[in-house]
């Protein structure tokens, strides 16, 4: 059954396995450039988990990234969401292709994905080979191959592609050799020999093809032929690479000289030929595996690579495979499903152990090697240690068996339960990664996608409840981390509750308080699970697991880190990195660590019980102290005569330095979420750290445009004005009330913004020169749109206060907005003359930003005393340095000015292109003005290209922006509205 992924009940389905490509329905769908396509593969070869801002921009571009990688990106994912979701508003969250943390991530059904429908037909081919179902496994390999339609990832660029497409290249010859394989199990050797021809001409140098080549010519009665494989091939490795043929090869050609008769046999009996081992077996060999699940799920590629390896135990030296994860990922339960489905390629048996690794008292290696050798039938094994290991390594020697050993505790205690010789495998999971182990295979179980997840709860708590309610399905497993135990435990919960509906479940671990408490059932619980991996941790390792949960965001670089901990980043380093190796901490990134959900619970649970309120208060003081100065010199770099607002604080901390405007605005928008979570942790703190949060907060606000942000900024500027009017701190509410001020303006609200800006400047007084500039100039630009009478002392007041000063940047900007006073006021020559020493003291400041807004303004000021073709000459340098700066909502508004100045000299369709670019990054940004000004740009231009009824949808979208922001604009876009004899449609018409 397929799954319903679109409001529409339209079934998306993704092609990666030859060109990308995407169909609604049977409809294909239009993806972009191949850069926005490489996008889209990347997230979706990732199934469902969060890909990094920083690893899509590495992936698509190297390390040479232009400027505008992350801009680009932005857009690529915006035109994305749109060809996916073509009937979401604009304003609304897109349910599958969502931002997560510092990134995105890509929420499908499994089965929309050709990549993981194929994993899946491998596996179940896989089962049905063990199970002796040759001809179901041959009909599902055929249908695994048949998914191919070229070369995978075809034409797209970047390095992740390159990667990818070479690894989705041996998948496929994987999986043709492997059915090549079955259909020699089934009597189909003439049918294939054609096609491992062609195999082998393609991929000379794997020499399982050319085994399986020889054999089927062989079964065909073509012995000459065969041996003339064997011989070109030999050559053909001597030529090339300077060896022999392998084992395999070469015992072919041995057995084929020889007239093997069990060649004639299948290919099963002909690869793994009888030995003298089962008459070595114990008269009953040990089967000591726990019983395997029945609602097993997920993890296809892993089970398949795990599968491959232990497969291949008969190769040059033991095959060990070790699984590390946190508690509760399903480490063991992987391990004992594989271990179950390789079973026959074990027919002297297989042991299993649980060393206890985080118990208080784990398994000692000598008990449990004298457990083995009673298994494997000696009487009284050797007391001492060494002869243990000895006479179980020798008793293993001719042996082909597979041991599990479960919960490790470290290298010491599984290196001697590893066998000698080749033949045997070893099957180990630890919650630590075990490297020391030599030749060890080593792999990290993560928690399952949201659609593994989601088969997992309906396996248990019944598949029609999550089809009933698939929402709420969904926010339980991600309130679950997806993590299995938790998945499980909630299932079975519901389950045993018939009366309960998913959304009764969703509910109660929506409370994050009390959800580690919700996640237990009888003798299974969350909290017990991870308590056990905590009680392992030495006193520095659990002080630093609790703090480093304090603020509650994606994830801490080491400089926070250190902050935290208050040690130097060498020695936060160590600690950090010791809590990775015990996976109670996760290192994606170098240098950036983080929880998982439920693990950062349970520390914020560990802190609580501890309740060392002087520790935390430090802690959360230094990492204040390492964010303010490091904000600060990002705004010297980025808004050096900007910063004017006098700090509460005096700081002695350094900051961490930055490197030029690139790396400012990659560390603000690297560490937002860190900040502002730090924030909100400080704000009902004590005084000292409620007015650093305030420092954070007001330096900050001129420095951020993230829409996604807008709802919690507005949230925690809320708290902070409680906050300090409960303290009665007239000096920390001046600053409050300026930022509360200049974020409602951003957001269109400038009646609130208004209000604000007053209550700023009746709070401020002489003794603080740079914030009462920065207030009268932002309340004056606030009045300049509907009283520019109002507006001009306040702007004059603000001009002096910043000359004063000698902030030549703000003083230009403040200039600028006297020329749109000047402007509204009908004094035309007075508003170019404003304008252009705006212009000529920008340049003289060095400001880029602030030159930008000179720019903008004089072209502004142009267009409107009728020179439209160099206002546009304006506009074109300020959206360059807009885009050079990374100011996307100014790139936006100069956009949308440029395509009036076009229309005017009767571009109408390089206005329409302007505009509609402009309307997008408004729309990027949340910006209901950017979207304003674009429209009317846009249907005037439609309506001059002959789209009459397109045009006056996007003006009637620009009337209701302008009617519910209050500006004049909305009046000229009425006439034009009017002139057409046709009422405004409305606003849902608007394309």
């Amino acid at each position: 059954m397929e799954l319903q992924v679109t409001p529409h009940n339209a079934v998306l389905r993704f092609q990666v396995l030859g060109p990308v490509q995407a169909w609604r329905d049977e409809q294909s769908l239009a993806l972009g450039s191949p850069q926005q396509q490489a996008v889209l593969s990347a997230l979706l070869l990732h199934r469902g988990r969060p890909v990094t801002t920083q690893e899509l921009v590495d992936g698509l571009w190297g390390d040479r990234p232009p400027p505008q990688a992350v801009a680009a990106l932005r857009t690529y994912i915006s035109r994305l969401r749109t060809v996916i979701e073509p009937g979401r508003e604009a304003r609304t969250p897109s349910r599958l292709l969502v931002s997560v943390r510092d990134g995105y991530a890509l929420h499908i059904p499994d089965e929309s994905l050709d990549l993981t429908v194929f994993d899946s037909l491998l596996s179940e081919a896989a089962v049905g080979r063990q199970d002796g179902s040759l001809e179901k496994a041959h009909q599902l390999l055929n249908s695994a191959v048949a998914l191919w339609s070229g070369q995978p990832l075809a034409g797209l660029p970047g390095p992740y592609a390159d990667a990818q497409r070479q690894s989705l290249v041996e998948l496929q010859i994987a999986a043709r050799e492997e059915r090549c394989s079955v259909a020699l199990e089934i009597g189909l050797h003439s049918e294939i020999v054609s096609e491992l021809n062609r195999l082998s001409s393609e991929h000379p140098l794997r020499e399982r093809l050319r085994e399986l080549l020889m054999l089927a010519l062989y079964r065909s009665g073509r012995q000459a032929e065969a041996l003339n494989v064997y011989s070109a091939t030999r050559k053909l490795l001597i030529d090339e690479l300077g060896v022999e043929p392998g084992a395999g090869l070469a015992a072919m050609h041995s057995r084929i000289l020889s007239a093997d008769p069990t060649l004639m046999n299948s290919l099963g009996e002909s690869r793994i030929p009888v030995s003298d081992s089962a008459a070595k077996a114990s008269p009953t060999p040990p089967a000591q595996l726990p019983a395997d699940v029945s609602d097993f799920s997920g993890r296809t590629t892993l089970v398949s690579d795990l599968r491959a390896l232990l497969q291949g135990a008969s190769g040059q030296a033991v095959v060990v495979t070790s699984l590390a994860g946190i508690g509760g990922v399903g480490k063991t339960t992987l391990a004992v499903h594989v271990a179950h489905s390789v079973r026959s390629e074990f027919p002297d048996g297989q042991l299993y152990v649980d060393l206890r690794g985080v118990s208080a008292t784990p398994a000692d290696p000598a008990v449990v090697l004298g457990d083995f050798l009673f298994a494997l039938g000696a009487t009284e094994p050797p007391e001492s240690f060494e002869q243990r290991v000895a006479l179980y390594r020798s008793t293993l020697a001719d042996r082909r068996m597979l041991i599990m050993l479960d919960n490790a505790h470290d290298v010491q205690q599984v290196t001697p339960l590893i066998p000698g010789v080749a033949g045997c495998a070893v099957l180990v999971t630890s919650r630590s990664r075990l490297a020391g182990i030599p030749g060890a295979h080593l792999f990290d179980v993560e928690e399952l996608t949201p659609g593994e997840a989601l088969q997992l709860f309906g396996a248990i708590a019944g598949q029609h409840r999550v089809e009933a309610e698939p929402d709420a399905a969904m926010a339980v497993v991600t309130s679950c981390g997806f993590l299995p135990l938790a998945v499980r435990i909630a299932a079975a919960r519901l389950a045993s509750r018939p009366r309960w509906t998913v959304a009764d479940l969703a509910r109660r671990l929506a409370d994050q308080r009390r959800r580690l408490d919700e996640l237990q059932l009888g003798n299974l619980a969350v909290e017990t699970t991870l308590g056990l991996g905590y009680g392992q941790l030495s006193p520095a390792e659990a002080r630093a697991f609790r703090l480093l949960a304090l603020v509650d965001c994606p994830d801490l670089p080491l400089s926070a880190v250190a902050a935290l901990l208050g040690t130097s980043e060498d020695e936060a380093e160590d600690i950090a990195e010791a809590l990775v190796e015990a996976n109670m901490l996760e290192c994606f990134t170098p240098g950036r660590y983080r929880y998982h959900d439920l693990l950062r619970l349970f520390a914020q649970k560990q802190r609580e019980k501890i309740a060392d309120l002087t520790d935390t208060q430090a802690a959360l003081l230094r990492l204040l102290s390492l964010l303010v100065s490091t904000v600060r010199n990002a705004a010297q770099i980025l808004e050096p005569d900007d910063q004017l607002i006098e700090p509460l604080h005096v700081l002695t901390h350094p900051g961490e330095p930055l490197n030029g405007e690139d790396a400012a605005r990659t560390w603000i928008r690297s560490e937002l979420a860190l900040i502002l979570s730090t924030i909100e942790q400080s704000i009902n703190s004590t005084p000292e750290l409620l007015r650093l949060a305030i420092d954070l907060l007001v330096t900050l606000n001129t420095l951020v445009e993230e829409p996604n942000h807008a709802d919690r900024i507005r949230r925690t500027l809320t708290v902070a004005d409680t906050a300090v009017s409960d303290a009665a701190d007239l000096e920390a509410l001046a600053r409050v009330r300026f930022a509360l001020a200049f974020f409602a303006y951003l957001t269109g609200e400038y009646r609130t913004a208004e209000r604000f800006f007053r209550d700023c400047l009746d709070l401020t007084g002489t003794q603080t020169p740079g914030l009462r500039s920065a207030a009268s100039s932002a309340l004056g630009t606030v009045l300049t749109a509907s009283r520019p009478v109002e507006a001009l002392p306040f702007l004059i007041e603000a001009r002096d206060l910043a000359n004063s000063l000698a902030a030549m940047g703000s003083a230009a900007r403040i200039q600028g907005n006297i020329a749109r006073v000047y402007l509204k006021l009908g004094q035309l020559d007075d508003a170019v003359q404003s304008a252009e020493s705006a212009l000529s003291t920008a340049h003289a400041s060095r400001n880029g930003r602030c030159l930008a807004d000179a720019h903008y303004q004089l072209g502004v000021v142009l267009r409107a005393t009728g020179s439209p073709a160099e206002a546009a000459s304006q506009l074109r340098e300020a959206h360059h340095l807009f885009q050079d700066q990374q100011q996307r909502l100014w790139e936006g508004l100069s956009l949308a000015r440029l395509a009036d100045c076009l229309l005017a000299g009767g571009q109408a369709a390089d206005a329409s292109t302007a505009a509609a670019e402009a309307r997008a990054i408004g729309v990027e940004m949340d910006s209901a003005y950017c979207q304003g000004l674009a429209n009317a740009a846009l249907g005037e231009a439609l309506l001059r290209l002959g789209h009459p009824s397109r045009g006056l949808a996007c003006l009637s979208e620009a009337y209701e922006v302008f009617t519910r922001l209050g500006v004049p604009e909305g009046q000229a876009v009425r006439v034009l509205i009017d002139e057409q004899h046709t009422e405004p449609p409305s606003s849902s018409a608007a394309p």
